[in-house]
């Protein structure tokens, strides 16, 4: 039995092939797994637990409560885009919610778990933001406001976020080499597996000596990929694969 990694889904009403991606995946690969993480941004956004209500989100917080209540445990890290679902999802989904970042022991092997954009140093704008957004006074105040304002507010700061990235050297967006170095040092020089940058690979970093293996999770915008480990080790897969 392997243990599943997966982030970046950006699910929404929007994008019907990436919701059936994911019940299928669900359904079918994760339902053998040991568990199944999911590092963040599992919606293209999340306003609030009070959004339950809508259709969408309903089904798939149904869909990760019957692979749950199949036996197979479901963990779900915060990322750039949901990073206010709350309690009440995770009870209506089963999943645990996870702190970014999450070491854990993954077969006798230390592995850290991380969404990724904390990585992004070189980005000076997001990270700022960041501080800010993540502050419980920031996110008291964004869930003070009626659910429409909040979903117009959202809608607005993704344009802004699109047309800010157009504008940006792509090696900004990316991991600073020197942070990850920092990462893996200060955990201990773990396996460190995030999504984010939407530049899924798998890197061999050296640390003070350590050898320490980095793998980048896919985005599921087109299509659907996984990152499955067992005693073995890990191994990238799309959709489907054995």
């Amino acid at each position: 039995m392997s243990t599943l990694f997966i982030s970046d889904l950006h699910l929404c009403a929007d994008r019907p092939q990436s919701k059936r991606s994911f019940f299928g995946f669900l359904e079918h690969e994760a339902r053998n797994a040991r568990a199944l993480y999911i590092l963040g941004d599992l919606f293209e956004y999340w306003v609030g637990d009070d959004d339950l209500d809508d259709p969408f989100n309903a089904t798939v917080a149904a869909a990760l409560a019957r692979l749950v209540d199949s036996g197979v445990p479901a963990f779900l890290m915060h990322g750039n885009r949901d990073f206010v679902i709350g309690e009440d999802f995770a009870r209506a989904s089963g999943v645990s919610l996870l702190a970014d970042p999450t070491l854990l022991d993954l077969h006798g092997q230390a592995v850290l778990l991380m969404h990724g954009d904390t990585l992004c140093t070189l980005d000076l704008e997001y990270q700022a933001f960041r501080r800010e957004a993540r502050s419980q006074a920031w996110i008291g105040r964004f869930l003070r406001q009626p659910l429409a304002e909040r979903k117009a507010r959202v809608e607005a700061l993704r344009r802004t976020s699109e047309q800010e990235k157009r504008g940006k050297p792509a090696e900004i967006m990316d991991v600073e080499p020197a942070e990850v170095q920092a990462t893996l040092r200060r955990h201990g020089y773990p396996m460190l597996i995030h999504g984010h940058t939407h530049r899924p690979a798998r890197h061999l970093h050296t640390v003070d000596g350590h050898s320490c293996e980095r793998w980048v999770l896919a985005d599921w915008y087109q299509g659907g990929s996984y990152l499955a480990c067992d005693e073995s080790g890990c191994r990238a897969l799309q959709l489907g694969a054995d």
